[in-house]
């Protein structure tokens, strides 16, 4: 009877209510991101200096598409060597953890490595596409001033950021 009463809709939306679910701001998602992308560009920087990323650059020529999505998976495995513990553990990044905000699934559950590699995937992947990647992944990021504050990802992966409990 009692998981009955657990796994009714009442009991989530009084989950939804507490200070447990308060979605995190829009500007706090934001400087997260920011702090994220600030661990990974002293690795990546210098490691496509050494490379040759930037030979081509001052003469208007972009860098191959190979050399782009091996410097991307170069990256992403980077971002998990970084994040990965505290992702699977917390739900949180770096950035995240400065933050004080977390990922958590739709019903306020735990995010676990399913629904986090369905997010972060759908991110990575999505920006790798030619020509649409880049338009689709700014739809993406411009979800987030739906009433619901969700990325496009977060809908795919079945996501929320939400204020962390102190």
């Amino acid at each position: 009877m009692e998981s009955i009463i657990n796994n009714s809709d009442e009991s989530n939306m009084d989950l939804e209510n507490t200070d447990e679910s308060r979605l995190a701001s829009r500007w706090n998602r934001l400087w997260a991101s920011l702090i994220d992308a600030l661990t990974i560009i002293p690795i990546t920087i210098p490691l496509m200096y050494f490379t040759g990323g930037f030979d081509g650059i001052s003469e208007g020529i972009e860098p191959s598409l190979s050399y782009t999505l091996i410097m991307s998976l170069i990256a992403t495995v980077i971002f998990l060597i970084i994040h990965g513990k505290f992702l699977i553990r917390d739900g949180q990044t770096l950035g995240k953890k400065v933050l004080n905000i977390k990922v958590v699934t739709i019903a306020g559950q735990y995010a676990d490595i399913k629904v986090l590699g369905k997010r972060y995937g759908f991110y990575w992947v999505v920006s790798q596409i030619p020509v649409i990647g880049p338009i689709i992944n700014m739809v993406n990021i411009l979800f987030i001033f739906s009433k619901s504050k969700r990325c496009l990802h977060d809908h795919v992966g079945g996501t929320k950021v939400i204020i962390a409990k102190n």
